[in-house]
Order: C-alpha cells, then structure tokens, then sequence
C-alpha cells in the first residue's frame, strides 16, 4: 500500500532500463518505495540497474519480459503478482524506431508498432487485472507528444504512441471506480540515450524531470500529465493546425 505521503512501496516497472523509469525508481526509493521490479530482457544492463537501486536502500529484483512475446506475459507478470501486491506499474518500455528505414522495410515499421502498442496491450490489462483483484495500485503509462498528432518526421512511432494512449485513456476509464488509478504521461523531447544524435526539439526535457512530474501526479492523482507542462498548451493549438498548413511547419 502506498505510505501516508502516497508514496508507493513496491513497484514494478515494465522496460527496466527505461532512463525515465530508472530515474522514476531512484527518486521514489529516496521517498519511501521499498521493493523494486525491473522487468525486461535479462542483460547486463537489468541487472546493472538493479544493482544501482539495492545500494540505495531498495529491495530490487529482476524478471525476464520481453515486450514482443505476448504469450509469456500472463507468466512472467503472474510471478510478481504472486509475490505480494504491486502499488505502483510502470509501463515504460518502448522503442523510437528509424523511421527513413521503416518506411523502406515495413517489418521493421512493425516491429515498432509491435513493440509500442500491441505489447503494451498485453502487459497493461495483464497488470490492469491484477491491479484490479488487489482493489488498489496505480498504472503509469509512458505515452508521448509524438501521439497526438501525426508529423511527417515520425508517423510510425507517434502513430504507435497515439493507440497506446487512447488504449491507456480508455483502460482508465474501465478502471473508474475499482481502486486503480491510471495515469497518462506524455513526455515532449527527452535527452536520453534513446535520442542521442537527434536533433532536439523546443522544450526538451530531461528523465529526471519526468520523474518529478510522474511523483507529483502521483500524488495528485492526475489522469494526464504533459512533460513539461506548457506542452499541453502547444499540442492543443498544433491539434486545430489545418494539414495543408501543418505540413508545412518544421516540426
């Protein structure tokens, strides 16, 4: 259960090396979070981050999860679930793809798509479920800016972040009245490793401060929070931007 600062105790994080999520972890651990789930495909790196949050004081465990093998969902997230209740999921894995490439080799375009929205289709009711039998916890979901409108820069990926976050919205809403709480971040640029080399975007913004804004809508019980938070108010205006004219933006 969450402690009396609505901090969670145990979470669990789905993409373990995610920097935002390992940025989420460090700074609930250094709060009150006291077991730590690092699902992800086992590595060096999952095990390195486990590592790095044991020496902070928090109970760190790793399971095999790899976001392409639907089938094995029920079993590997079945596994935590059994262990103890779970306050906290974060779905947090995900890939940005190459979108010159994906265009030229649509399984790869796929794999994306695969990858961002039908894995997390597959995980999040998995732990939405779960989640739901306990009568209590919060589902955080990683969206993006990417999703809320298409751009010629990266259709592929937004395309996959725009049905995972209507898949989020609406799984809130199936959730409304049950104890879970389902959250919706969406994030502008992040410098991360996942964007090294590309060129930055206006209003970038850094894991950490993904972090903070995820502990505040935590506590808030937010269902939507925009990293930063003046993001909200430029999606809404590129939102109503005519497509002849969008297309012609340097976005």
């Amino acid at each position: 259960m969450k402690d009396a600062f609505g901090t969670p105790q145990s979470l669990l994080i789905l993409g373990g090396t995610s920097e935002i999520a390992l940025a989420t972890a460090r700074r609930l651990v250094a709060r009150r979070t006291r077991t730590v789930w690092l699902a992800g495909r086992p590595s060096p790196a999952l095990e390195s981050a486990a590592e790095q949050l044991r020496d902070l004081g928090a109970d760190a465990r790793t399971v095999a999860f790899d976001a392409l093998d639907a089938e094995s969902h029920e079993e590997a997230l079945g596994k935590v679930f059994t262990e103890g209740d779970i306050d906290m999921v974060l779905l947090a894995f995900g890939v940005l793809g190459d979108q010159e490439r994906d265009e030229d080799e649509p399984l790869s375009a796929v794999r994306v798509a695969q990858t961002n929205y039908t894995g997390a289709v597959s995980s999040g009711l998995i732990c939405a479920n779960a989640l739901k039998r306990q009568g209590h916890g919060s589902l955080v979901v990683l969206s993006s800016v990417a999703g809320e409108r298409a751009r010629r820069a990266n259709f592929i990926y937004g395309s996959s972040k725009a049905g995972l976050d209507a898949f989020a919205q609406g799984l809130g809403d199936a959730l409304h009245g049950t104890g879970v709480h389902v959250m919706v971040v969406r994030p502008g640029f992040v410098r991360s490793k996942m964007t090294a080399g590309l060129k930055e975007a206006p209003l970038a913004t850094t894991p950490e401060a993904v972090a903070e804004a995820i502990e505040t809508g935590l506590r808030r019980r937010s269902e939507t929070v925009w990293v930063p938070g003046a993001l909200r108010v430029v999606m809404s205006a590129l939102r109503h931007v005519p497509r002849p004219v969008f297309r012609r933006l340097p976005v």
